[in-house]
């Protein structure tokens, strides 16, 4: 179904369920990697796609469709996935860094992780990047999404994100070669 025609069901309130049901559907998966990609805690990614879906409802009716319904609906996800993790350093009275640093040493006691020793280092040194190359290098690493669909949800042109996704790589490396 082309994406206008979707819109417009979404809109509808005689099709609007039927049509949301749909969008959840095809978007939970993709949109769950890509906050837990941010968030890193299973729960803490469950509770952030269920305020996303909650935002793509309460806000359907003001896309304008400027970008793709794909590109609004991570932005969203992206949006939330930082507030929650500021909310939540803030609670702790700790910095984002020390909050990432201690959800990725969390990851090893985590049932819904099943990287291996590698894996879980990629994941450290991950969450030491500054948070636009780590959501720069989550994006088109692991989730192998295109640098114009980045640009399109954080907003940043192609030439910057691909900067910061070499910067990263870099990093990352040489935390890998360090440890």
């Amino acid at each position: 179904m082309e994406e206008q025609e979707f819109i417009k069901r979404l809109l509808d309130p005689k099709t609007q369920n039927e049509a949301f049901r749909k969008l959840m559907h095809d978007y939970k998966r993709p949109l769950y990697a890509h906050i837990r990609s941010i968030v890193i805690d299973h729960d803490d990614a469950d509770d952030v796609l269920q305020n996303t879906f909650v935002k793509v409802f309460q806000f359907l009716s003001g896309f304008k469709g400027d970008s793709k319904l794909f590109s609004w609906m991570y932005r969203i996800a992206t949006n939330e996935a930082i507030t929650f993790l500021k909310q939540k350093a803030r609670k702790s009275g700790i910095s984002n860094e020390a909050l990432q640093s201690k959800m990725v040493d969390n990851l090893e006691s985590d049932i819904h992780y099943d990287g291996n020793e590698m894996e879980l280092k990629l994941q450290k040194a991950v969450a030491l990047l500054p948070e636009k190359q780590r959501l720069v290098f989550n994006m088109k690493y692991f989730q192998e999404m295109k640098y114009e669909a980045i640009s399109d949800i954080l907003g940043t042109s192609v030439g910057a994100l691909k900067a910061s996704y070499h910067h990263a790589v870099r990093k990352i490396e040489d935390y890998v070669k360090a440890n």
